[in-house]
């Protein structure tokens, strides 16, 4: 089997070998499956947030449309993407082409249940991603609140101290206190940016001026003495260049000459099953799609690209509204089959015990080292003491001291989560809040395989092994019709919210009662657990503050 690897590090912050190391071990896993790597991709100091920033990686997914390779290795899930519409939208891609992705250190399977870790995964690497920004964004406040210089290009006008504050520039300064000058007086913003062209002034980045260089520091608050971040507003943080006055007075002028702003178009429904829903008959996806009708009202659908655009099928197009309704209701189902969540941990867990590839060798050298150790010391107490003992002794014991920095890194990347703590995680889609699109999109992502929709059915697959429903749609109506008249009264008119979804409270009335027991029960296991260890550590970080946001609500 044919194979290609790709490795990726986020920042300049990291290191050469962080993409040497990862070629390194995907190499060893390509090797012990078998596979034949034919070729190596790699994004150098690149994001992966998003996958249009990434050249190498959107080769990859070219070539891929040569069929030349069976398999994508990755080091860690995360290195494919850490944006969860990207990694579904260009697995597919790669899918269609007959391409699969595997992670080289972590339990990731085909099974339904390995594509439900993986999910889990990828949730945990948002997480990271979301946690990092929220650390710097602290850090970057206390830079603000203590006024020193947060990073990214120096304002005009302004140099950086020793101490990282903002001090006047002794030239700049009194260009940018002319500019304001001159535009208050009435010059148009376009004369003074021709004047600063003939002086031959050039920017901070060593650039001319632009006219948006002038617009951009005629609103800049900073030349006030005042220092912003986000929420946080510090006044006389610094040396100020202008008077308010003339800043208001500069203001207003901008405020005049501004043009109209332009109209845009309000933001459409998102189709949460995008990538997830085929057709039946002829197996193509099913996008989203949009059509008027003559009263001025938009009706939105999933039609077949096949039918749609190579008319090579039949197949009519299905309500939005209908198929995401009924395929959400279906998976909320599942959190009352309690056998099948137990078994879903279950397996989860023993998933996710495996052990990595790397952390098993990285015991075995430690346990080597600490031998080797043990044997110099018991030379030295033997009286066998040369020139060189004691340079091998610190030799090793220097590497006895990066093998466990190295193992407590891997244990830390990868930590190994109890039963309890994935049901917590897991469970929490009961309260899924069915108004908010983006907790539907995450229950769709993680429990939710595919959907093919035929003339009189749809087949939905779920994460989990036999995760198989098949639904006629005259069921389907008729669960929608006790839906909106649950008493059968006769000359009952639907309201007009069931085209969006049924609030919860009438959606899932069967189900508060025991979510409300089950809730108790996990808050009373969490303080016996508590009690007995009294040792918060042991919990990884996400799930500790996710039980605590919880019990809080």
């Amino acid at each position: 089997m044919k194979a290609v690897i790709y490795a990726r590090y986020s920042s300049d912050n990291q290191r050469e070998e962080s993409i040497e190391g990862q070629l390194r071990e995907c190499g060893e896993f390509a090797e012990r499956k078998g596979y034949t790597v034919i070729k190596t991709y790699a994004d150098r100091a690149i994001s992966g947030k998003k996958a249009d920033n990434r050249p190498e990686f959107m080769q990859m997914i070219a070539d891929s449309k040569q069929k030349s390779f069976d398999v994508v290795i990755v080091w860690k899930i995360d290195r494919f993407s850490r944006d969860k519409y990207d990694s579904v939208y260009y697995k597919n891609a790669l899918k269609k082409n007959g391409v699969s992705v595997i992670s080289a250190t972590e339990p990731i399977d085909d099974s339904p249940e390995g594509q439900l870790m993986e999910s889990i995964f990828e949730g945990f690497s948002v997480y990271y991603i979301k946690d990092l920004s929220a650390k710097v964004s602290r850090g970057m406040t206390e830079n603000a609140l203590k006024c020193k210089y947060n990073g990214g290009a120096p304002t005009f006008g302004y140099i950086i101290d020793e101490y990282k504050h903002f001090q006047p520039d002794p030239i700049n300064a009194l260009i940018v206190a002319d500019v304001f000058m001159r535009y208050a007086s009435g010059e148009s913003a376009k004369s003074i940016l021709n004047s600063l062209k003939d002086q031959g002034l050039k920017t901070q980045q060593d650039k001319s001026p632009t006219y948006s260089f002038i617009t951009t520091m005629l609103k800049n608050r900073r030349y006030l003495g005042e220092y912003r971040f986000k929420d946080t507003v510090v006044e006389n943080a610094f040396t100020p260049l202008i008077t308010p006055e003339i800043f208001d007075k500069c203001q207003r002028r901008l405020a005049e000459n501004q043009r109209k702003p332009a109209h845009f178009k309000p933001v459409k429904d998102k189709y949460i099953l995008t990538g997830k829903i085929f057709c039946g008959h002829c197996g193509s996806t099913m996008a989203g799609v949009s059509a008027t009708s003559s009263t001025g009202k938009t009706h939105r659908y999933y039609h077949s690209l096949n039918a749609k655009h190579k008319k090579a099928c039949n197949k009519k197009r299905v309500s939005k509204a209908l198929i995401e309704s009924t395929v959400i209701d279906y998976a909320l189902k599942l959190f009352d089959n309690m056998p099948l969540i137990n078994r879903i941990v279950d397996t989860i867990f023993e998933l996710q015990t495996r052990e990595s590839s790397s952390l098993p060798a990285l015991t075995s050298q430690l346990n080597q080292v600490e031998k080797e150790i043990d044997n110099v010391i018991t030379a030295i107490k033997q009286g066998i003491i040369t020139k060189s003992t004691k340079v091998t002794l610190e030799k090793l014991e220097c590497d006895k001291e990066n093998l466990e920095i190295a193992i407590a890194k891997e244990q830390i990347e990868r930590p190994v989560l109890s039963k309890e703590q994935i049901q917590y995680w897991i469970c929490k889609f009961r309260l899924t809040d069915l108004s908010n699109e983006e907790q539907k999109q995450k229950l769709i992502d993680v429990f939710v395989k595919a959907i093919y929709v035929y003339d009189d059915k749809m087949l939905i697959t779920f994460n989990y092994k036999d995760g198989d429903q098949c639904i006629d749609f005259a069921e389907i109506k008729k669960f929608m019709d006790s839906k909106e008249n649950p008493d059968n009264q006769k000359g009952y008119q639907g309201s007009p919210l069931s085209e969006f979804g049924d609030p919860s409270e009438i959606r899932t009335p069967d189900r508060q009662p025991f979510l409300k027991r089950y809730s108790l029960f996990l808050l009373f296991i969490n303080i016996l657990y508590f009690r007995k260890t009294y040792n918060i550590s042991l919990y990884p970080a996400p799930f500790r503050h996710f039980r605590l946001y919880i019990y809080s609500q």
